[in-house]
């Protein structure tokens, strides 16, 4: 047999660029076909080597030192207004990139409902939402002010807040408490007993919890979170490990130093509560990305969030500087009673941990949270593995078990994200489109493709 012959007597290994559908012909007919999902350059695109005189490669290998020497360590508790600088009676922050009420999200006016009657300036939803629009008011996103939010995200003043520092760099950032799932204020309910228990989490939760942080001295989140990774968690919306990592830290100092009911009832709160460790992984990330802000020539993403109207991002070399475009519909599983037509576009500062590298970028680390948003273990993996064509490096301190405890991809580059048209993948919680309602389902959602376009435009100007 000839060679022609012999190389067309072998198995066909067909491998499909790009479209889908071809594939999924071939896939029908019994054939064995290896998809790639690849597309041309987004529109615009050249190549950045060299930006305001520095190599951007260096650039961003320095970005992802910073970020990856990080320590964030959980050093104490205090009230908004008290220990955030800056902060004062009529500020209230929210999740996102900047947005006025009259552009505000339903969940977000929610939220920002419930923040008035719990701080006493209101006593209606009425008089509340009359209030937020009078312009007495001012809102800012807690990004503005080193601090993260899940969902609407909002800090008002009185409200207890984590403080963690970043060891390694001396950045501090900040975060609530986590209330739990379902009407929530974070999620835009407002309800008596939403007041209600965030009154028993100022009253009972946060100084119990301040007074055992005390005792115990810095946790180190860092440490706490890798560990939930190899747990199984990816520490967005899978947190039972880091929870649990976490009631078994301050546990006996809470025994310490409170009395028995006391004690009880903090532990109990928390153990119902699996996303309680959301509020610490933000903030860890937070205080871990801040190194990385305002390297020259730097085209790694620093900031990445969503009000519910517009999802923005920030870039190392252009500062502070937000680029933005619509924010898009989360393709989810849904609560008993609830539909795709019920949902709020995509919410929240929890992007910060897939900025981080954490999140949906480790959700091959977290094969269960398919369960919880959609999809199979395969699609798990293969969304950290396509994490890895746009970012800038793997993380030194996260590893994921199930690949051979490679890094978790970290430093989101916006060079690779036009190049290659793959924008960064979330795993996110989903509210209703109605303020007061609260939360509807869970899923997986693309970051839009116009805010990196128009970083990517920004950077080439410099």
């Amino acid at each position: 047999m000839n060679k022609i012959a012999e190389l067309f007597a072998q198995e066909l290994r067909p491998i499909n660029l790009g479209l889908e559908t071809f594939a999924q012909s071939m896939a029908a007919q019994g054939v064995a076909v290896t998809a790639v999902d690849w597309q041309p350059p987004v529109d615009g695109y050249v190549e950045l080597d060299v930006l305001q005189g520095v190599d951007v490669d260096a650039a961003n290998a320095e970005a992802v030192r910073r970020i990856t020497a990080g320590r964030p360590l959980l050093v104490g508790m205090g009230i908004a207004r008290d220990v955030i600088p800056g902060f004062h009676d009529r500020l209230v922050t929210h999740s996102g990139p900047p947005v006025a009420w009259e552009r505000m999200s339903g969940p977000t006016r929610g939220a920002v409902i419930g923040a008035l009657i719990y701080e006493g300036l209101a006593e209606t939803p009425e008089s509340a939402a009359e209030l937020a629009s009078s312009g007495a008011i001012e809102f800012a996103p807690c990004h503005h002010y080193h601090a993260v939010g899940p969902m609407a995200g909002i800090i008002s003043p009185s409200m207890p807040v984590f403080i963690v520092r970043n060891e390694a760099f001396g950045d501090l950032a900040y975060a609530t408490q986590n209330e739990g799932l379902g009407r929530v204020l974070r999620y835009g309910a407002y309800g008596p007993e939403v007041i209600q228990r965030l009154k028993w989490m100022d009253d009972v939760l946060y100084p119990a919890l301040r007074r055992a942080l005390e005792k115990t001295g810095p946790i180190d989140l860092r440490s706490m979170t890798a560990q939930a990774l190899h747990m199984g968690d990816e520490c967005h919306n899978r947190n039972k490990a880091g929870t649990s990592l976490f009631i078994r830290a301050i546990g006996p100092a809470l025994v310490e130093t409170s009395d028995a009911a006391t004690a009880a009832a903090v532990l109990r709160f928390i153990d119902g509560n699996d996303h309680f460790y959301l509020n610490l992984s933000m903030p860890a990330m937070k205080a871990m990305l801040l190194p990385a802000e305002n390297i020259a020539g730097c085209t790694v993403v620093t900031t990445m969030a969503r009000n519910g109207t517009d999802w923005g991002i920030r870039v190392s070399a252009t500062g502070e500087r937000w680029f933005t475009a619509p924010s898009p519909l989360v393709e989810g599983l849904w609560l008993p009673g609830y539909k795709a037509e019920d949902a709020n576009p995509d919410i929240g500062d929890s992007a910060i941990t897939e900025t981080g590298g954490i999140g949906g970028f480790a959700l091959a680390a977290a094969p269960a949270i398919v369960q919880f948003v959609g999809g199979t273990p395969a699609d798990a993996v293969n969304t950290t593995l396509a994490m890895v064509e746009i970012t800038a490096g793997e993380h030194s301190a996260f590893s994921i078990p199930g690949l051979n405890f490679r890094g978790t991809p970290v430093g989101v580059d916006v060079r690779r994200v036009v190049e290659t048209g793959v924008t960064p993948r979330l795993n996110t919680g989903i509210a209703h489109k109605e303020p007061g309602v609260g939360m509807v389902g869970a899923g997986l959602v693309a970051a839009p493709m116009g805010c990196f376009q128009a970083a990517f435009e920004a950077l080439k100007a410099l």
